[in-house]
């Protein structure tokens, strides 16, 4: 019996990327509070979720003959393009980071994150202790 590490951890690895990229954006929009001009920059995790399985379901596609047709290919970057987030109170400098919301989203995600590595990691524990016969 063949085992697929691809089918055991499931969604996690991608869930995984996809939280550490949101909290690279929510960190630089804080760092960028004060910085005239600054836009703040978001992603919406559900689309940037399915678009990360999806390109990692297109990765695992193969053409084995000449006639076979090319897997579709869905315009995947521009789903985990960052977005501008609309501010709620404009500044006078431009800036559009709200620090408030900023830090609430950065905490939430942080929390989001750390649960998918929980999850990821009580996946390669049993999958471990099983392997092992335990």
């Amino acid at each position: 019996m063949s085992l697929s590490l691809d089918k055991a951890l499931g969604i996690q690895p991608a869930a995984v990327r996809v939280r550490a990229q949101r909290l690279e954006l929510l960190a630089s929009n804080l760092a960028n509070a004060d910085t005239p001009n600054y836009k703040a920059q978001d992603i919406d995790f559900r689309t940037a979720l399915a678009t990360q399985v999806e390109r990692d379901d297109l990765l695992r596609l193969e053409q084995t003959q000449q006639g076979h047709l090319p897997p579709p290919r869905a315009d995947l970057d521009s789903a985990m393009a960052p977005l501008y987030r609309i501010p709620s109170q404009p500044s006078l400098d431009g800036n559009t980071v709200d620090p408030q919301f900023e830090r609430a989203a950065f905490a939430e995600n942080a929390m989001q994150f750390q649960s998918s590595l929980e999850f990821l990691n009580r996946r390669v524990s049993g999958i471990r202790s099983a392997l092992r016969k335990e």
